[in-house]
């Protein structure tokens, strides 16, 4: 049987949930800021946010304009949810794969046609810090995943931007996994790059059929660098040229 190492933000997720759970906060009640939880576990910002996303996903707080995360249930709700091992289970990577290809390239086109300049203005910071930690994989990787939820946000649909950011946040893990695998060949991570801002100009040119093609390229080519193959597309290319 397989087994893998539970991570960081498993384990803050996990305790976080058992004190929500035991009452230690009380419904209604305010959890101690992002900051305070990265000092008391001794975790990144980065981490915090993904458990602060899990928890949510699970119904168990929600975020309130200058308020912070907010207890709204003891218990987690039986939603929609990501396999445990996924980390390790490729046939079940790939079907996420297929989902998203469908999701983001339908947001990407959404995104094209409704994005505000301030829109525009977060995803174009997004490009230029990762520009500037291409060739590190854990800043890089939180980036990468911020710049696919800031296009979920563009689309001005809350019910995109809520799933969008759920499996973006989930699937974190195997975007650093793939940007590890990325450096170890020579200008690959630029050429990923290239692939974030083939997305970005189509959004900003309003252009939605080239955002969409955009989007799914990206995402073919994350899917083989992870080594995966989607049904029905055959073996998928290395990274468009």
């Amino acid at each position: 049987m397989r087994t893998r190492a539970v991570t960081l933000t498993e384990q803050v997720t996990q305790q976080l949930s058992a004190e929500i759970a035991r009452g230690d906060y009380p419904l209604g009640s305010r959890l101690p800021s992002g900051r305070q939880l990265a000092e008391r576990f001794g975790v990144s910002a980065a981490v915090i946010r993904e458990v602060t996303e899990h928890l949510r996903a699970q119904g168990l707080v929600e975020s309130r304009q200058g308020l912070g995360c907010m207890v709204r249930a003891r218990t987690g709700s039986a939603g929609f949810r990501l396999p445990a091992q996924l980390a390790v289970d490729r046939e079940e990577m790939a079907s996420l794969y297929e989902l998203r290809l469908e999701l983001e390239g339908a947001a990407a086109a959404l995104a094209a046609l409704r994005r505000t300049q301030q829109d525009l203005d977060s995803l174009s910071d997004l490009l230029q810090g990762l520009r500037q930690r291409l060739l590190e994989p854990q800043p890089a990787a939180d980036l990468d995943t911020s710049f696919h939820i800031a296009i979920a946000a563009a689309t001005h649909n809350k019910y995109y931007q809520q799933l969008l950011q759920y499996l973006n946040v989930q699937l974190h893990d195997a975007v650093r996994t793939a940007r590890s695998n990325t450096l170890r060949q020579s200008g690959l991570a630029e050429a990923v790059h290239e692939e974030h801002v083939a997305v970005f100009a189509a959004i900003e040119a309003g252009d939605p059929v080239r955002a969409r093609a955009a989007a799914e390229a990206h995402l073919r080519g994350a899917a083989a660098r992870l080594g995966l193959r989607l049904e029905g597309n055959g073996p998928l290319p290395p990274v468009p040229a």
